[in-house]
């Protein structure tokens, strides 16, 4: 089992930058990918970033390249999501993820386990 504790949501004006956080416990391993999702009210639960292997592999969905970076301290056990010229189609509760096959997915339904989620809010 894998604990995931995600935070540092806020509520920033568009343009503005906030860091994500994701600490994991129990069963952890630099060879599983964490993903990081993002749901907005009465939508799906998107893909947005993930890292494996230290954070030496990443992948990002298209509308958030070259503004958001994944990164990870595996001293720490944690994973950050670094989300710069935030815009109000980035608002939603964001959530870590984790899962145990060692190969980084876009699709939520392959993570195995899940941070309560944190509420990111961008105001125009």
């Amino acid at each position: 089992q894998v604990q995931l504790v995600d935070s540092g949501g806020g509520l920033v004006q568009a343009g503005d930058s906030l860091r994500l956080s994701c600490t994991a416990s129990g069963r952890t391993s630099t060879t599983s990918p964490t993903g990081w999702f993002r749901q907005a009210p009465g939508k799906d639960r998107d893909f947005v970033a993930a890292i494996r292997l230290g954070g030496q592999i990443t992948n990002y969905a298209d509308s958030v390249k070259g503004r958001f970076t994944v990164s990870r301290d595996n001293a720490k056990n944690t994973v950050y999501l670094q989300m710069n010229s935030l815009n109000p189609e980035d608002t939603g509760v964001y959530y870590c993820a984790s899962r145990t096959t060692p190969v980084i997915s876009r699709s939520a339904v392959e993570y195995d386990f899940w941070g309560q989620g944190t509420q990111v809010t961008v105001s125009s």
